[in-house]
């Protein structure tokens, strides 16, 4: 059995196991809040596992990567929203950390940090998982 194939078996396991550390963080950050989490929070990490299900919804297979050739440009398209939302994703939980860290009623700094770990992790799992699955 080569690497290629424990990769294409494990893979997916640990994807899970990432991508479940991740929401673990922000459920710990919101437990252990002294003050009530906004909705507003819980947004970048939602936006994450979405953009993670959508790198996941196109086949690596069905990706054409000539420069040349027009044909995939709708999976090309959607690869490229899905960045832009995990991006973005990132992007929000960075500024509703350093939002956390300068307000006093906001909470805690640990929240900010949670769902900045929460977005990478989720992203990363995401990624793992893209890349360990083929079909």
């Amino acid at each position: 059995m080569d690497l290629a194939e424990l990769w294409a078996i494990f893979g997916p396991g640990v994807a899970g196991a990432v991508f479940g550390a991740g929401w673990w963080f922000w459920v710990d950050a919101v437990v252990c809040s002294s003050v009530t989490v906004s909705f507003v929070d819980y947004l970048p990490g939602i936006f994450a596992s979405l953009a993670a299900l959508m790198f996941n919804c196109v086949r690596k297979d069905d990706i054409d990567y000539s420069p040349y050739d027009e044909g995939e440009w709708r999976l090309k398209l959607w690869l490229f929203f899905a960045y832009v939302v995990s991006f973005v994703s990132l992007a929000a939980s960075v500024g509703l950390l350093i939002q956390d860290s300068l307000e006093t009623s906001a909470p805690s700094v640990w929240t900010g940090v949670a769902g900045v770990l929460q977005c990478v992790f989720v992203l990363i799992s995401g990624l793992i998982y893209w890349t360990s699955h083929s079909e």
